[in-house]
């Protein structure tokens, strides 16, 4: 615990405070999800690299949404299981400010890869003859860059303001990683200014992304009820079903905590919120998407079967 005259250096990183015999389920239950959001994104990653069907920009934007799922759950996870397996939860102040410019960072581009995706659905439902035309492997690699380049801006100014506060308080985050609302707790000296930009960067980011997904919704769903068979209908909503429950898992959890004010009622609800977008939601994408998708269900059967060949060969 720090005194009111000392300025924090390192941070201690509560976590899940339990019995020593529950932290070890807990440790155990978190390298499951780990590994299997590893396995499935980078899995992903490779099925739409080595399918020659999956080379279109739809999958451009998926492996790159699977490639932001392992990284920003790579910042979190393995200091977490850290934690719980050895309980070191002592964090340098450098090592805290790094995990929360790299997860902002990684968050927001998901945010606006989301959006991007939507427009690319929405040229490829209300457009189709110009699909070609208007996603050019240039045009991909720009909207990329792009998203990359706003959540870059986004979190070098979070970052600047978050860590510019002097943390004199105390040096125990109750949280499991570095965040804004645990951190702010922490702050000894005005924060309304630096609360106020990062919420609106929050606002920012949370509604030009959900704004252009619900824009490019609209016209598909309109595009949609023009089409007179129940078959086309059918066909075209299961290409944007994926991509719609994507949406719905992360922003679902991230408005929450992100855009109501404080944390929640609780730090536990706060805390189990935060594990649903940092580890669930990452886990699943690749699970939506290729459950749901009849494309990459039929790409992987295909890549099953190479297996089976050459292990039988």
């Amino acid at each position: 615990m720090a005194d009111n005259n000392t300025v924090v250096t390192d941070f201690v990183l509560v976590g899940f405070q339990l019995r020593p015999e529950l932290q070890l389920g807990l440790f155990f239950v978190f390298l499951i999800l780990y590994l299997t959001t590893i396995g499935g994104n980078l899995g992903m990653i490779l099925l739409i690299q080595s399918d020659p069907h999956l080379q279109t920009p739809m999958y451009f934007f998926l492996s790159h949404l699977s490639f932001l799922d392992i990284c920003y759950s790579s910042v979190i996870i393995p200091q977490l299981l850290k934690t719980l397996g050895t309980e070191k939860t002592v964090i340098s102040f450098e090592c805290c400010a790094a995990q929360f410019f790299f997860f902002t960072l990684y968050a927001t581009t998901e945010c606006f890869l989301l959006a991007v995706m939507a427009y690319d659905r929405y040229v490829a439902v209300c457009n189709p003859l110009l699909y070609a035309a208007a996603m050019t492997p240039k045009t991909r690699l720009g909207l990329v860059a792009g998203a990359y380049s706003g959540a870059m801006a986004n979190s070098v100014i979070r970052t600047g303001c978050m860590f510019s506060l002097s943390f004199c308080k105390s040096n125990h985050v109750d949280f499991f990683f570095c965040d804004v609302p645990p951190l702010l707790k922490l702050a000894c000296n005005e924060t309304k200014p630096r609360e106020l930009v990062m919420f609106l960067l929050a606002f920012f980011v949370i509604t030009t992304s959900t704004s252009m997904i619900l824009i490019s919704y609209l016209f598909i769903i309109r595009a949609i009820l023009r089409i007179r068979t129940a078959g086309g209908k059918a066909k075209t909503f299961s290409t944007c079903a994926s991509h719609m429950t994507a949406v719905a898992l992360f922003f679902g959890t991230i408005i929450f905590i992100y855009l109501k004010g404080n944390m929640g009622s609780s730090p536990w609800e706060d805390k189990i919120v935060s594990v649903f977008y940092t580890m669930v939601i990452p886990m699943l994408n690749p699970m939506v998407y290729s459950l749901r998708n009849k494309e990459v269900k039929g790409a992987l059967k295909k890549a099953l079967s190479r297996m089976k060949v050459s292990q039988v060969v």
